[in-house]
């Protein structure tokens, strides 16, 4: 699948591995809930920590893993340019939008087709802005039917998965700049 834009195209990489496998390898949610807890969605979003249950039950609950990765690749005019925090953060949030929404559609369409399996969203929540979810305020989700975890959130390593499960590299902002790409990656907790 190749998809394109006004400022990138789209390539898509799948992977399935064994559950106790992606766990050994890829899987400590200790160590990623220290890096939740630095985010400003940390315990005020219900797609983010603190849950109310055990991560690891999730994970140990299905058999397999299947990884759906979204490698936005970005023109060059766009790679060029020089943002400073704020111009970065409000153009990611905008450029990315779309390709992680669809990515967390095409998972909830594959899970609705495939009885007995679980999505995991591609990222943060954006079914409602993180200001006025329903959490911070004491009551259930508002979007139960849609809201889906991330893995990074069950505490998976996304980058080791990118690199392990998918033959591909994470990449990073250097000097204001834009990487070549960007990768959404998602996955189907299957039985």
């Amino acid at each position: 699948m190749e998809k394109k834009s006004d400022h990138y195209r789209i390539e898509e990489y799948t992977a399935e591995t064994p559950l106790d496998l992606y766990i050994d390898d890829c899987v400590d949610v200790d160590q990623f809930l220290q890096y939740c807890k630095q985010c400003t969605n940390y315990n005020r979003v219900w797609s983010c920590p603190e849950f109310d249950f055990d991560p690891m039950e999730i994970w140990t609950s299905y058999k397999s893993l299947f990884i759906l990765g979204r490698k936005v690749i970005l023109d060059e005019e766009l790679r060029l340019r020089v943002f400073s925090d704020e111009e970065r953060e409000a153009f990611l949030k905008n450029l990315l939008l779309e390709p992680k929404m669809d990515l967390d559609r095409t998972l909830l369409e594959m899970e609705h087709a495939t009885p007995g399996s679980m999505a995991l969203s591609g990222g943060s929540c954006l079914l409602c802005d993180p200001e006025s979810c329903a959490k911070a305020e004491g009551l259930p989700c508002r979007h139960p039917e849609a809201m889906r975890y991330s893995i990074e959130a069950l505490g998976g390593n996304v980058g080791r998965t990118v690199t392990r499960h998918l033959g591909e590299e994470l990449l990073w902002m250097e000097k204001g700049r834009l990487p070549r790409y960007f990768i959404i990656v998602g996955g189907l907790l299957k039985n």
